[in-house]
C-alpha cells in the first residue's frame, strides 16, 4: 500500500512539474535576407552563344542533377542539340544562339546580390554583364529583351548565379571541349523598397579566349 501511494505521489509530482515549466519556444531567427529557396522555378530565356575556333559540328546536352526538364527550346531540343557553328557564332546558318527554358528546383543562392533602382537598371545590367565577360552583342540581346520586363517595381533585388551555382542544377555538356565557358543567371525579385541587407557578390574572372561558350538567363521571383 505504501509503495502504491509513493508511486501515485511521484506521478502527481511529475505532472505538476511539467505543467509549471510548459513548452519553450525557439528563439526568433536573426534578421537577414528572406529565404526564398524551395519549390520549383522556371529559368527563362537562357541564350547559349557558341564561338568555336573553326567551323565545326557541336553537340550540346543539358542535364539536371537535381531534377528538371526543358519546357521550351529553339531550335528544338530533342535530348541534345547537334548543330554546325561558325567562329562568329552563327548556328546552322540561321540562329545567333540556342534558346531554351527549363523548370528546375530552386536551389540557387540568395545570400549575395544587389538592390537596383528601376531607373538605374539598364546602366547597371550593361556594366555588370560587361564586367562578367559578355560581349556587346550578347549584352544588347539581354538589355533589349529583359529591361522592358523588369520595370514594374521601384527596385529590383538581383541575385547573380555564376557557373559554380548553375552547374549544380543545370549541367552544360559540350563536345569539342570549349576553352572557356561563361554562365550567368540572374534571379530577380521586384521590391517596393530597398530595406534588405545583402553580401556584395564577387564576380569570377573570365578570359574570353579560344573556343568560347557564353550563356545568360533569368529567374523571376
Amino acid at each position: 500500500m505504501k509503495r502504491k501511494l509513493a508511486a501515485v505521489f511521484l506521478i502527481i509530482a511529475a505532472i505538476l512539474f511539467l505543467a509549471s515549466t510548459g513548452c519553450k519556444k525557439d528563439s526568433p531567427s536573426p534578421t537577414g535576407p528572406v529565404d526564398t529557396t524551395g519549390g520549383d522555378v522556371v529559368v527563362r530565356k537562357p541564350n547559349i552563344y557558341i564561338y568555336p575556333r573553326v567551323k565545326e559540328v557541336v553537340s550540346i546536352k543539358l542535364e539536371f542533377p537535381l531534377g528538371g526538364a526543358v519546357i521550351e527550346s529553339s531550335p528544338a531540343y530533342l535530348g541534345e542539340w547537334r548543330v554546325v557553328v561558325e567562329p562568329a557564332g552563327k548556328i546552322d546558318n540561321k540562329y545567333d544562339y540556342l534558346f531554351y527554358e527549363s523548370k528546375t528546383p530552386d536551389a540557387y543562392q540568395y545570400n549575395s546580390g544587389w538592390i537596383v533602382c528601376k531607373d538605374s537598371l539598364p546602366i547597371f545590367l550593361r556594366a555588370n554583364l560587361s564586367e562578367s565577360g559578355f560581349n556587346g552583342r550578347e549584352i544588347n540581346d539581354f538589355i533589349e529583351y529583359w529591361v522592358p520586363r523588369l520595370i514594374n517595381y521601384p527596385y529590383c533585388i538581383v541575385y547573380p548565379q555564376y557557373a559554380s551555382d548553375i552547374d549544380k542544377i543545370i549541367e552544360l555538356k559540350i563536345s569539342a571541349s570549349p576553352d572557356n565557358i561563361l554562365r550567368l543567371f540572374y534571379v530577380i525579385k521586384g521590391s517596393a523598397n530597398r530595406e534588405i541587407s545583402l553580401c556584395k557578390p564577387v564576380i569570377p574572372k573570365f578570359k574570353r579566349e579560344g573556343f568560347v561558350v557564353a550563356e545568360w538567363g533569368v529567374i523571376l521571383k
